[in-house]
């Protein structure tokens, strides 16, 4: 057992703090993979962080060594007192109490670092690539597997990877195993980064009109895109109309297909 395996098992039976595997709880004590993140990260002293789902603050903890300030938002209560204890008191240190979906990112410059709940994968990088006012400048995320190579597999999209690369160009860092965690989780996981850009490369009412295409291109994601566009009315015309073969099926498009189609789409 590594040392800091044995530090956090320690940590949680001190405290008799028992995991909620419900609220994605599965911490990494892999100290290689927690170097790996902050790597990818390129945290300097003037960086600002924010952390989604912190728990006892193993991956804060490194952070805060690094960056001039962190932003840990845990929605379990219990973590706090345990979070503040465990990464002993930093000034540097802001937590909220809430839950990340629903809090506001913050307007100055940040980057986002964080192994988040992996249920709240999707639902995350939509509220802050699109219900937020600022974007961070990258994202360096311990997720599902699975979803990491779904976003980073250009060549077959899903609607997520979509989204990802109209704000940002996204890249896996390391596969993570179920042993770098506590306690293991059921599947694997894997580091990306997301060099995101100083700007989306559509504007919002474009943004819009794609997320509303993506929806019907994506309904039949195995099928020809004439088996979902062919389902509402010019939809054919709107893949001719942007030198779309409509035999093509929605993961084979590129982000400039899908910006093409709906600016297309705004004018009609």
């Amino acid at each position: 057992m590594s040392d800091l395996k044995a530090q956090i098992r320690q940590f949680c039976s001190t405290y008799l703090l028992r995991l909620n595997t419900d609220l994605g709880q599965h911490f990494l004590v892999d100290q290689l993979i927690l170097d790996e993140i902050v790597e990818a990260a390129q945290i300097t002293d003037e960086d600002r962080i924010v952390e989604i789902g912190p728990g006892i603050g193993v991956l804060t903890k490194e952070l805060l060594e690094r960056a001039g300030h962190v932003t840990a938002i845990e929605l379990d209560e219990r973590m706090i007192p345990l979070l503040h204890e465990y990464v002993r008191a930093n000034t540097k240190l802001e937590v909220i109490n809430e839950n990340a979906l629903k809090v506001p990112m913050p307007s100055e410059p940040y980057k986002m670092v964080a192994n988040i709940p992996y249920h709240i994968t999707s639902p995350l990088l939509q509220h802050v690539f699109l219900e937020s006012e600022t974007f961070p400048t990258s994202m360096t995320l311990l997720i599902q597997k699975e979803v990491a190579d779904r976003i980073c597999d250009t060549k077959n999209a899903s609607m997520l990877t979509v989204i990802v690369a109209l704000f940002g160009k996204a890249s896996k860092v390391i596969n993570v195993p179920p042993s770098a965690f506590l306690p293991p989780p059921k599947v694997d996981s894997a580091v990306i980064h997301i060099d995101c850009y100083k700007e989306p490369l559509a504007d919002k009412a474009t943004i819009e009109q794609i997320l509303k295409l993506t929806k019907i291109g994506f309904s039949q994601k195995r099928k020809m895109l004439r088996n979902s566009f062919g389902t509402f009315p010019e939809g054919l015309e709107l893949l001719s109309a942007a030198g779309i073969d409509e035999t093509r099926r929605p993961q084979t498009l590129s982000v400039d297909e899908w910006i093409a189609l709906a600016k297309i789409a705004a004018q009609n």
